[in-house]
């Protein structure tokens, strides 16, 4: 059995609205060579494209992860939760792209500044619920998995929630650019600034500690007190990141 029919027959929900989310994103680059459309400077699917594929990465990720948990109630209503959080976000991200639109940040009317409000309420709710998760994988007790790779799963859950959380900062400032507008010359692909500090780069890095210390934990550092000494220096790192930003540093010139 192959690890996509594995990731099938673990969460079916997931497994396929991730793929759905794939072959959004797939699109999405199809649509960067065809259109010139653009916001703040870039393609408008480059971001669009961004979410998609980031989407499919995390329903995948706690696909797999989730049925280490044995609570079936618990993982159908989590998933059920992703589809819809994730459905609001990529809806209004894409309609607002393909309109030439900022999604984020933007407040310049009413019904803008409500669908902007409205995914900060669903990507909140969705996150606490990711923290109830994490939770309960700290509760588990006598399970079949190495100790690496559990340590993993939670560290690599709370450091989620906690750079999750930190997208809060840009929601507040209503950008994520530290020392300029919105817009300057990035980093291809992912456009960090490259001129200014971008607050964007310690949220990618920490909530993408969902796939990375489970990883580590189950192939490298596969005991308890190697991964938590790792998952405390990538906190580290990832926390210098968001330092640097806020002094409007760039991550890279």
């Amino acid at each position: 059995m192959n690890w996509t029919t594995q990731l099938m027959l673990r969460n079916p929900i997931l497994f396929w609205y991730g793929s759905m989310c794939f072959l959004g994103g797939i699109i999405c680059i199809i649509l960067t060579q065809t259109t010139s459309l653009q916001v703040n400077n870039i393609n408008a699917y480059i971001k669009p494209m961004k979410f998609f594929l980031s989407v499919w990465i995390f329903c995948w990720t706690m696909a797999w992860l989730l049925y280490e948990l044995q609570q079936p109630s618990i993982i159908n209503g989590y998933s059920i939760l992703v589809v819809v959080v994730m459905t609001i976000e990529l809806a209004i991200i894409t309609w607002q792209a393909a309109n030439g639109r900022l999604s984020h940040f933007n407040t310049s009317n009413q019904l803008y500044s409500n669908l902007f409000t409205i995914m900060g309420i669903a990507i909140s709710i969705l996150t606490i619920c990711t923290l109830y998760i994490a939770v309960q994988f700290c509760l588990l007790k006598n399970v079949q998995i190495p100790v690496g790779y559990l340590w993993g799963i939670r560290l690599g859950m709370i450091l989620f929630v906690i750079f999750a959380f930190e997208g809060g900062v840009m929601g507040a400032k209503l950008a994520h650019t530290v020392g300029a507008v919105d817009g300057s010359q990035g980093i291809p692909i992912v456009n960090w600034s490259k001129q200014y500090g971008d607050l964007r780069i310690a949220h990618f890095f920490g909530i993408h500690a969902l796939q990375l210390l489970p990883i580590i934990g189950y192939y490298v550092c596969t005991s308890k007190n190697s991964i938590i000494l790792f998952s405390l220096v990538y906190t580290v790192a990832v926390s210098y990141t968001l330092w640097q930003a806020l002094k409007g540093l760039p991550l890279i010139k």
